[in-house]
């Protein structure tokens, strides 16, 4: 069953058709990816998914439940996490703060919240060795972790990641990958937003190719590695 069901979905912004009829399906358990060139829609598609931005047409539904025109925090509070691009980090409060906000709705679930900021912690440990400073002054690379970790102490069903590696060293990128692996071996379901194709399709079990606000291309992440027109496209393959 899906966990996120996306049909029809269109984007404005004044007169910007932004999106256009954008559908597809997140399986529960599994990390989707949308691919293109900047301006796709890749973002915007996000955006509408986690109620940042209200779709001028279509439906989202999520857990089976419609969250078409929610606010964004009645969405995260279902269960779905957003870590933008530009990772939304709270410069002026410490690391910790920040772990702190991700369970702001958590407040009555103590023992659950300690558990998934352990878990969090363990995950990216130069976050844990940096709990009393300021959010701000963390590298690009940990400012990354940092805002991932903090959406996981929400304890999401769904996980939005919108570039996770932009910006980063390719060693960083690298670990980075590694950690979203392993927060979808264990259970979280993953919708990936990501510049870095090659990356992408490696961790995806599934793919949407967006160009020019339109889903123009969907299939299995390995499959459409190996299509000419996509690594042509996408991965500098010529």
């Amino acid at each position: 069953m899906a966990l996120l069901e996306v049909q029809g979905l269109d984007v404005h912004y004044g007169g910007i058709h932004a999106l256009k009829n954008v559908s597809f399906d997140v399986e529960a358990g599994k990390v989707v990816t949308l691919i293109g060139a900047n301006g796709a829609g890749k973002t915007t598609t996000l955006r509408a998914i986690s109620g940042l931005l209200r779709p001028s047409k279509g439906s989202v539904h999520f857990d089976g439940a419609p969250i078409t025109g929610l606010p964004a925090h009645k969405i995260f509070g279902l269960g779905l996490a957003h870590v933008p691009e530009g990772r939304g980090i709270f410069a002026n409060l410490s690391v910790d703060e920040n772990l702190q906000m991700g369970a702001y709705l958590r407040h009555r679930d103590t023992a659950g919240v300690a558990k998934d900021r352990k878990r969090a912690l363990e995950l990216f440990p130069r976050i844990a060795e940096r709990l009393t400073q300021n959010a701000g002054t963390l590298s690009g690379g940990e400012q990354q972790m940092l805002a991932i970790a903090r959406a996981l102490v929400a304890r999401p069903k769904l996980l939005l990641l919108d570039e996770p590696s932009l910006g980063l060293a390719p060693q960083i990128v690298a670990l980075i990958f590694q950690i979203v692996r392993s927060i979808a071996a264990e259970g979280t379901t993953i919708l990936l937003v990501e510049q870095n194709a090659h990356m992408a399709l490696k961790v995806a079990s599934t793919a949407h190719v967006l160009e020019v606000g339109a889903v123009v291309t969907s299939g299995p992440a390995a499959e459409l590695a190996r299509d000419d027109k996509i690594r042509k496209a996408y991965l500098g393959v010529h």
